[in-house]
């Protein structure tokens, strides 16, 4: 029966971090740096705050697009955080991790034949829900602008059927953040035109030289801002993102969340609420402790004579594999096979990430050392 099909889900492939992610397991003694996975525990008062929840029998349905004090803390959060305003009533989702809240407002604003912006490379999460919605990605190569999806290459994209543009900042894989003054460039080249901006923010916690800026701030009316609580708290598995939007656009995204999900999980939505409250900075010793080992990952690489960029948020590097070796899958497998040390082929993040792999640093400092020193043993051998 496979024939008979969606022929656009069969002709998905699963993600290239997952299969490298899942090969990884055929081999012992495996440093992986693989996964942007926080390492840290969610921190104990989200979880008393869940068990508490279960313990009152807060265990049904909410309001589909989440419970009201909870869209009412999040509406809070993020004008303190980040300077932009939504009225908890209309303009706030409360959906099942942001991967959600991404695939839903793709649906709904996407139609057959529309085209999407993407930068490339890009988290490979992206182009699937895009086609899944009759779309067609279009890639903004980004490798020779420092990996910033700034204006002029947007502009260089666009087309008459372009509908949406997708930026994800600070970045996965490449950890580049956009400027205040870059995303007003961008304000006003797409203000006024029917097109979308997807702004995916789910990293804006994790940002190490300056302040996160939101678009939204200069483009509320087209855009839709995506934020969560998977990366800032450490809580990748309790799967809660937020989705902003005006309401008139968010009104319609609701109905498919609402057809989707119902709503996100009630004993979840109770522990994102300690945590956007109590847990306001709770991303800040973290993000400390992700700056020294970003600090300590740039200094290795570049000691070992990587071409790297530095960062300036989430927690990976986005690393030129070296001369000598004919495709980032051959370094990435040579490296695993030889010195137990698992990275994620450039590949894996579009056509534009071939030649690069990307490390990430969301693992404790023992780990990157052994996994800077066994790299050092390999490209001894070369």
């Amino acid at each position: 029966m496979e024939e008979h099909l969606n022929s656009l889900v069969t002709e998905i492939e699963l993600s290239g971090i997952r299969k490298f992610f899942n090969m990884v397991s055929q081999y012992e003694d495996v440093v992986s740096l693989t996964i942007g996975q926080p390492d840290f525990p969610t921190p104990q008062h989200i979880k008393d705050a869940a068990v508490k929840a279960i313990q009152e029998d807060f265990t049904g349905y909410t309001h589909n697009a989440g419970f009201f004090e909870l869209r009412d803390a999040v509406s809070r959060y993020m004008k303190k955080k980040y300077g932009v305003s939504y009225n908890p009533e209309s303009e706030v989702i409360v959906t099942t991790g942001a991967s959600e809240a991404i695939d839903i407002a793709l649906r709904t604003i996407l139609t057959q034949g529309d085209e999407v912006i993407l930068p490339s490379p890009v988290y490979p999460g992206y182009e699937p829900l895009v086609k899944l919605a009759g779309a067609k990605p279009i890639y903004a190569d980004i490798t020779k602008n420092g990996f910033r999806m700034t204006a002029d290459v947007i502009e260089n994209c666009m087309t008459g059927k372009t509908k949406c543009i997708i930026l994800p900042y600070p970045s996965n894989p490449t950890g580049v953040t956009l400027t205040k003054e870059e995303l007003k460039e961008i304000a006003e080249l797409v203000k006024g035109k029917g097109i979308f901006i997807l702004a995916d923010e789910i990293y804006s916690e994790l940002l190490y030289s300056e302040k996160h800026s939101s678009i939204a701030e200069f483009l509320k009316e087209q855009t839709i801002l995506i934020n969560g609580l998977s990366k800032s708290h450490s809580m990748t598995g309790w799967r809660i993102g937020f989705l902003f939007a005006p309401e008139t656009i968010a009104k319609h995204i609701l109905k498919v969340h609402q057809y989707n999900v119902s709503c996100a999980s009630s004993i979840s939505q109770k522990a994102a609420y300690e945590a956007v409250t109590a847990g306001f900075d709770d991303a800040k010793a973290m993000r400390e402790e992700y700056r020294v080992r970003r600090d300590f990952v740039y200094k290795r690489l570049k000691e070992l004579n990587f071409d790297v960029t530095m960062p300036d948020g989430a927690f990976y590097f986005f690393v030129r594999i070296p001369e000598g070796f004919s495709s980032s899958q051959e370094f990435a497998l040579q490296l695993l096979k030889e010195q137990r040390v698992a990275v994620v082929p450039g590949d894996a993040f579009s056509d534009l990430g071939e030649g690069y792999v990307r490390i990430s640093y969301a693992y404790s400092m023992d780990t990157l050392k052994k996994a800077m020193n066994r790299m050092e043993e390999f490209l001894k051998n070369r």
